[in-house]
């Protein structure tokens, strides 16, 4: 059996941005038809590189490859069409 997809979630602790991304990505994630997928939540204030990278983009979703899905908002059919092409 194949291993879940993970998609790693760009944070920080205080941002409220970051919050609603990860409840969006929650409630896609119970989504009828949507391949299952593991949340890494990542606090960049806890590595300088991450925030020199990301500061003021966060939320920043990325996939196992490390490209980038989205920033800010969740966009959910570019999510749906990534998990979809992975199956």
């Amino acid at each position: 059996m194949r291993p879940s997809p993970r998609l790693r979630l760009f944070s920080r602790d205080y941002c409220h941005l970051c919050h609603d991304l990860l409840s969006a990505l929650e409630a896609l994630r119970g989504e009828a038809g949507v391949t299952h997928f593991e949340i890494e939540v990542i606090d960049i204030d806890t590595d300088p590189e991450l925030e020199a990278k990301y500061n003021e983009l966060v939320p920043v979703l990325v996939d196992g490859e490390g490209r980038e899905l989205c920033h800010y908002f969740l966009d959910a059919a570019k999510v749906r069409e990534y998990l979809g092409a992975i199956r």
